[in-house]
């Protein structure tokens, strides 16, 4: 199995006070934080070693992370966005890895439908009709990536990227390539999903469809809230041993969410 890359440099200050004092991949839900559920699910696939990109409070990150990860600091990360982060990272993917954007919380199954699709460079994808201004849109052209942009017009996109994706060595070479360009170009602040937009106008860059599987990207205190009141419990719901595991935790005492919620339930509701 390919190499893994987690980004977790940001502090996400759209969540105002939760991350005033830790990252947002340090935020719980259920009894682990954001970037313990990844790399469980990275476990589970066989997917490893794993990097993971810290910037803000990178030694609670470090610290977190333990031995199951080794981290790369970014040192710019207030000055720079996640393409750069990666790019720190590109002597680790050389020969393929799979990237992990740190603030989502996915059914285990999406990583192993990216996995074991037959395509050498795929990305998770949900496919829908409407979308929002602040989501990942994507276009396709059949199962491929035709574009990627928060700005695409809702009218041309079929899909909302996940942050789930994997690249075979060829792939990784045309990416980092790509990546150098827009760099040199003034493009630090830009997000990953700027490069995958160039890239798919010279290599297939193939979707692959997650619809009706659980997952959530948390850039608000709602999303926060809705990954522990419905997100979390629909991806328990789906696995018997870690539905049994929890229940076993209620019985004792434990409580399904160690830290308070993102905010008051009665001011915030889900997306």
């Amino acid at each position: 199995m390919p190499p893994a890359i987690i980004l977790a440099a940001g502090r996400g200050r759209r969540l105002g006070e939760l991350t005033q004092e830790r990252p947002k991949c340090l935020l719980r839900v259920g009894r682990q934080t954001l970037i313990e559920h990844q790399l469980d699910a990275l476990q589970t696939g066989g997917v490893g070693p794993v990097v993971v990109v810290t910037g803000y409070q990178a030694e609670a990150v470090a610290a977190q992370v333990g031995e199951r990860a080794s981290c790369l600091v970014n040192d710019r990360h207030d000055s720079t966005n996640s393409l750069y982060s990666l790019w720190l990272a590109r002597e680790h993917a050389r020969a393929g890895f799979v990237l992990l954007n740190a603030d989502v919380l996915f059914d285990p199954e999406i990583l192993r439908r990216v996995l074991e699709s037959p395509r050498a460079d795929a990305l998770a994808v949900e496919r829908r009709a409407r979308f929002e201004p602040e989501e990942m849109k994507v276009e396709l052209a059949g199962e491929r990536i035709r574009a990627m942009s928060k700005q695409l017009p809702a009218a041309r996109a079929h899909a909302e990227n996940v942050g789930v994706l994997k690249f075979s060595a060829e792939g990784a070479a045309a990416l980092f390539r790509r990546m150098e360009e827009l760099l040199a170009a003034a493009g630090e602040r830009e997000m990953c999903p700027f490069a995958f937009n160039a890239l798919a106008a010279e290599r297939a860059l193939y979707a692959v469809p997650v619809e009706g599987l659980p997952w959530i990207e948390i850039d608000f205190a709602e999303d926060l809230l809705r990954a522990r009141e419905e997100v979390w419990p629909a991806i328990l719901a789906r696995q018997p041993a870690a539905r049994l595991c929890a229940q076993g935790a209620s019985a004792s005492g434990g409580a399904a969410n160690e830290a308070a919620p993102a905010t008051n339930p009665t001011t915030v509701s889900g997306n």
